[in-house]
C-alpha cells in the first residue's frame, strides 16, 4: 500500500497545520479521506481546525499543541510518531523566517530558526522513518523553499536553513526508497500565507505574478510525491528560477538579488 491510495486507515501528521501550506495540506488530505494528526503551537486554532475538518469530512482528527523549536515540543510529536495508530504521511511544514539581518540578529533568534527549520525536521523525519521503513510503507514531505537554491536574501539565514532541508530530504529519500518509503523536499516560491506577516516582512512590492496559492502548491506536491520525485518545485516560473539559481554565476546572482530584508549599510554595522 502506498500514499497513492487513500483507504480509510491512512493517517497523516502535519506540522504548522493551522495556517498557510500546512492548513492547505490538512484540508486537502481530509477531503481525500485521510485521518489526521495536526500539530501547532496554538491550541485554540488547532481545536477550530479539527472541528472544521471533522464536521466537513467526518475524518478522525487528533491535535498536539507543541512548540517544535523546543526539545519538549519535538519529543511530544516523536512519541506520537512512535506509538498509536501508524502515521503513513508526515508533512514537516512548520518553519520561520527572521525580519532582521544576521549582523543585527541575536544568537537566541538564530538558534530558534535553526531549531525549528532544521533540528525539528531532522528529529521528526527520523522518528517517522523508523516505523515506516519497518512497514515498507509511508512518505515524508519536508517543506523547503526555492530560496534554498541560492543566497537570494542578502544577510538572511533563512535560505541556508532551507538549503539544508532540501539536501537532507534528497539524500535521505535515496536511502529510504529501497524500503518502499518516499521522502521529498517541497520547494515553493512566494505563497499566499501568514508566513511573511508573522515575521513582520513587508511584501507589498512583490509582483502579483510571483505569488502562488497554497492549494495549488499542495496539489503539485502530492502529484510529485506520487511520481516518486525527491524534490518538488511547484509552478513553471519557479522551475525556471531554480534552474537559474543552480547554474548562473554566483557573482551575477549576488548582483541581482532583490530581496534586501537582510541588507544593512556599513554605517549600520
Amino acid at each position: 500500500m502506498t500514499p497513492d491510495s487513500t483507504p480509510t486507515a491512512q493517517r497523516a501528521l502535519v506540522t504548522g497545520a493551522t495556517a498557510g501550506i500546512g492548513a492547505a495540506f490538512a484540508r486537502r488530505l481530509a477531503a481525500d479521506g485521510w485521518h489526521l494528526v495536526l500539530v501547532a503551537r496554538d491550541a485554540a486554532r488547532l481545536a477550530e481546525m479539527a472541528a472544521e475538518l471533522t464536521g466537513r469530512h467526518g475524518r478522525e482528527v487528533e491535535t498536539i499543541s507543541a512548540d517544535l523549536s523546543t526539545d519538549d515540543g519535538c519529543a511530544l510529536v516523536e512519541a506520537r510518531l512512535a506509538t498509536g495508530s501508524p502515521v503513513d504521511l508526515l508533512v514537516n511544514n512548520a518553519g520561520i523566517s527572521l525580519n532582521k539581518p544576521f549582523l543585527r540578529s541575536s544568537a537566541e533568534d538564530e538558534a530558534r530558526l535553526l531549531r525549528l527549520n532544521v533540528h525539528a525536521v531532522m528529529r521528526l523525519t527520523l522518528a517517522a522513518l523508523r516505523p515506516m521503513t519497518e512497514r515498507h510503507h509511508g512518505a515524508v514531505i519536508n517543506v523547503s523553499s526555492v530560496a534554498g537554491f541560492g543566497a537570494v536574501m542578502p544577510g538572511s539565514t533563512y535560505p541556508a536553513s532551507k538549503a539544508w532541508v532540501t539536501n537532507f530530504s534528497e539524500s535521505v529519500g535515496q536511502s529510504a526508497r529501497p524500503f518502499g518509503v518516499r521522502v521529498m523536499a517541497l520547494c515553493p516560491g512566494y505563497t499566499r500565507t501568514e508566513f511573511h506577516e508573522r515575521a513582520g516582512i513587508n511584501m507589498s512590492k512583490t509582483p502579483e505574478w510571483m505569488w502562488l496559492r497554497a492549494d495549488d502548491v499542495v496539489d503539485e506536491a502530492l502529484r510529485d510525491l506520487r511520481k516518486g520525485k525527491l524534490v518538488s518545485v511547484p509552478a513553471w516560473r519557479y522551475k525556471v528560477a531554480v534552474a537559474g539559481l543552480r547554474h548562473a554565476p554566483r557573482r551575477l546572482l549576488h548582483a541581482v538579488a532583490r530581496d534586501t530584508r537582510g541588507r544593512i549599510g556599513r554605517d549600520q554595522a
